[in-house]
């Protein structure tokens, strides 16, 4: 057997696999091939999405003790190749597992790298009779880690078998479990929105529930939907032994697949009639806010023993559990003696909270720049619009607004916008700007409007509906206020979140969507909100990151009235959290971004406690002023206009593009070519043209966005030419009549001619990439002409006919 000719699936099947098997790995459990990493990132060009199928990472083989327990990852070449030619692939996918044990093989033996240094060596080559079995690896792996014989059974429960977890959250799941039985009493794990936390959290309740690790588990949740769909989604699996800390009967509404609606009654842990908690269940869940109601609520966790609970679990862990002043630090002080382990997307570090100073450095972190990279998470293209009012407005003196208030003579900017003043034409501008990118995007995209406060939010559904009128008559629900305060909204929050729904269609809120809401369609977030806290910040972007691709969600667009968006520019935006400071013992450390207006954050009507901000007064139905409470003028007669907007793209490096679009792809395109003459070679000697253009849109080079601002019909051989290197563009019909003219077909006839001229002028209407595919022989301009392996023939087979695709091609760009 030559093994030269054999493929890279040949010599895994051939010599690879029976290697791995010899050495006592079980095909069925322990070894898997073709294992997928990453998704592949979306890039965005204009108005789509698509994945770069080229940053999908693939292991060949990854190698397991149990399932999802990786131990190793072997990288095959084919035998053209040396046998350590695939070891630094191999090594990347490793550190992505957080695995010792590297592996590269051509077929004749294999490259060893073995990170625990057992034998004192770190790299050698060893014959494939040599390779290691699962037990040696195994135990090379537990010293490595650190963990004990007696640990060992615990480390190694097996998951809850089900959907097949990504490569982060295993290393999540390990991670956490490892610090657990080691003994570490406070544990924080952080992982970026939409990445899976709940799921995350249930396997490792699962495994450390399993192992009797953790017999009694509480975990805790900060909005009331958060807890009834992590019962019936995630954590169904432990119906029977889980139970709702609540003394009010809730149902949970659910759809099935054929679109019928089931309401589903969640299992209660306390007896409605005589408020006595069931202890007889093992996992309980229940939201913060129970600590700090009635004296009656209070009272169900005071039923439990201090050391009742093994494990208590901390969803939205930022929003105060680290504040020693905070009321819900309460009840983790009272089960002081359980292991505490904290979950959240925005650790919270400022000089008065620390997350990491309570639960300790995260034992591991997947941040939203690695989910977006690796294809789990969605791109964003950011628009920011600027409002002459909000530059600054003043009014005249004696003006007074809709109240007969004489408005103070001072100038007026965008903070205090929907604070203390009120220009209800702003509403309208900002209304017509959303109606306007809807038309331009589809208008049955779901879209989140952040809003100042409950008013702003309800006047803000008036402006949307009255500026969307055709579709608001047709179905009142297409745009609903979803606020505290408002029940009717608040119904429809499921239907918002629910793909299979198509209403309502836009949500305007102020603060109870900022966190725990699954919107996996949402494609427009739009902030007309002040936003002061980067943790706020994140979670509101974070409405916007999932992926679904079955609805075609893939990537968002951010609309931005209140320059919100500056704070992609802060290094915390993305970076590692940092202890800002310590406190002292004693010190109060509650900033005022802590106090919600009630418990867990949610709305409240205005009228009752004042803004979503913690400050007092507002439009209250009278206007008035009373004793302390702040004025906010009301103003209908002041005109608002767009006087700037801008766009900023994701370039390739994760960051925004802040320059002009124009100038971004000058700076990029001249790392990559020398001169013209360097681009014109480079463009001459590729076999297909659409590769070079891949290859630069992959780069963060956005073709659709460029010929928008040139406001030409030029394909991206013009473009380059044109911003880069100053060049007099062409547009696609003129490159195809100068074609034309030159008589370039009189070097073909018949048939052959006929198909050329076609290709001609699918150019001119589609561009480059539709001519090289072979596949436009199938379209319906060329049937009249024939089959496409006739119309191959007629060129004398397939060369001739690319060699003459190719002559075409350099016609065009002559």
């Amino acid at each position: 057997m030559d093994k030269k000719k054999l493929s890279e699936r040949d010599i895994c099947t051939k010599f690879i696999t029976p290697a791995l098997e010899a050495a006592g790995w079980d095909k069925q459990r322990q070894l898997r091939e073709e294992v997928g990493l990453t998704a592949g990132r979306v890039l965005v060009r204009g108005n789509k999405g698509m994945r770069d199928r080229k940053s999908v990472l693939r292991a060949d083989y990854v190698l397991y003790f149990k399932p999802d327990l990786p131990l190793a990852v072997v990288e095959a070449k084919d035998n053209n190749h040396s046998v350590r030619d695939g070891i630094q692939q191999a090594l990347k996918y490793a550190e992505m597992l957080d695995v010792p044990f590297a592996f590269s093989s051509n077929g004749d033996g294999f490259v060893f790298h073995d990170k625990t240094l057992a034998d004192g060596v770190l790299e050698r080559e060893i014959t494939l009779a040599e390779f290691p079995s699962p037990d040696m690896l195994w135990q090379r792996y537990l010293a490595w880690k650190g963990i004990s014989t007696e640990q060992a059974p615990l480390y190694s429960q097996d998951y809850h078998a089900g959907r097949t977890a990504r490569y982060y959250q295993v290393n999540a799941i390990n991670r956490t479990v490892e610090a657990v039985i080691k003994g570490q009493k406070r544990v924080l794990l952080v992982m970026a929105t939409g990445t899976g936390k709940t799921y995350t959290a249930f396997q490792i309740i699962w495994r450390l529930w399993k192992s009797g690790t953790a017999k009694r588990i509480l975990f805790l949740a900060d909005r009331n939907i958060l807890v009834d769909q992590t019962m019936v989604n995630d954590f169904k699996p432990f119906k029977g032994a889980m139970a709702k800390l609540s003394v009010n009967q809730k149902g949970v509404e659910k759809v099935d697949s054929a679109g019928q609606v089931t309401t589903e009654l969640v299992e209660l842990g306390v007896n409605a009639q005589t408020k006595k908690v069931d202890k007889s269940y093992e996992i309980y869940l229940s939201l913060y806010q129970a600590v700090t109601g009635t004296e009656e609520e209070r009272n169900i966790y005071k039923q439990f023993s201090p050391d009742f609970f093994d494990l208590v679990v901390i969803d939205e862990c930022h929003r105060g559990s680290a504040a020693e002043d905070s009321a819900w630090r309460d009840i983790l002080d009272y089960f002081g003696s359980a292991v505490h382990l904290g979950l959240t997307a925005t650790p919270k570090e400022t000089a008065e909270v620390s997350n990491i100073t309570y639960f300790g450095e995260p034992v591991y972190t997947y941040s939203l720049k690695q989910g977006i990279e690796d294809g789990f998470l969605a791109p964003y293209k950011v628009i920011r619009v600027d409002l002459d009012k909000d530059l600054g407005w003043r009014p005249t003196t004696g003006k007074v607004d809709a109240k007969g208030q004489i408005i103070e003579d001072r100038i007026y900017n965008q903070k205090d916008m929907n604070k203390a003043l009120v220009l209800t034409q702003r509403d309208e501008a900002v209304a017509k700007r959303i109606t306007e990118l809807l038309h331009a995007t589809g208008r049955m995209n779901k879209t989140i409007v952040f809003c100042e406060d409950i008013d702003h939010a309800s006047r803000m559904r008036q402006a949307l509906l009255n500026a969307n009128s055709d579709l608001a008559a047709a179905n009142p629900k297409y745009v609903v206020q979803i606020t505290g305060d408002n029940a009717e909204g608040k119904m429809e929050l499921d239907n918002f979140i629910d793909p299979k729904r198509p209403y309502p269609v836009i949500a305007t809120t102020s603060r109870l969507m900022t966190t725990g809401v699954d919107a996996q369609t949402c494609k427009l977030v739009v902030l007309d909100r002040t936003i002061n806290s980067m943790t706020e910040f994140k979670q509101i972007i974070g409405r916007g990151t999932r992926i679904n691709e079955d609805y075609g969600k893939l990537w968002f667009t951010i609309l931005d009235f209140k320059k919100a968006t500056e704070n992609f520019a802060d290094p915390a935006f993305d970076g590692e959290p940092t202890v800002i400071y310590e406190p002292a013992g004693g010190e109060s450390i509650t900033p005022p971004e802590d106090i919600d207006p009630q418990p867990g954050g949610e709305d409240v009507p205005i009228s009752d406690t004042g803004d979503d901000n913690g400050s007092v007064g507002g439009i209250n139905g009278n206007g008035g002023q009373g004793p302390g409470r702040r004025t906010k003028y009301l103003v209908h007669d002041v005109p608002v206009y767009v006087v700037n907007e801008r766009v900023q793209y994701m370039g390739a490096d994760g960051k925004l593009i802040t320059e002009s679009l124009k100038d971004y792809t000058r700076i990029q395109l001249n790392k990559r070519f020398a001169s013209l003459d360097d681009f014109l070679q480079s463009w001459s000697d590729a076999d297909k043209k659409q590769a070079i253009v891949d290859e630069l849109e992959t780069q963060g080079v956005f073709f659709d966005e460029l010929a928008k601002e040139v406001g030409k019909d030029l394909d991206p051989f013009d473009l380059i030419c044109h911003i880069v290197f100053g060049q007099k563009p062409l547009t696609r019909r003129e490159r195809a009549d100068n074609v034309k003219k030159n008589d370039y077909f009189t070097r073909h006839s018949g048939t052959a001619r006929k198909v050329l001229e076609k290709l001609l002028d699918k150019y001119a209407d589609e561009g480059i990439a539709n001519i090289e595919k072979v596949e436009v022989l199938r379209t319906p301009d060329f049937a009249t002409l024939g089959s496409p392996v006739e119309l191959i023939k007629s060129f004398g087979g397939k060369p001739q006919y690319q060699s003459a695709l190719r002559n075409l091609e350099q016609a065009l760009y002559q």
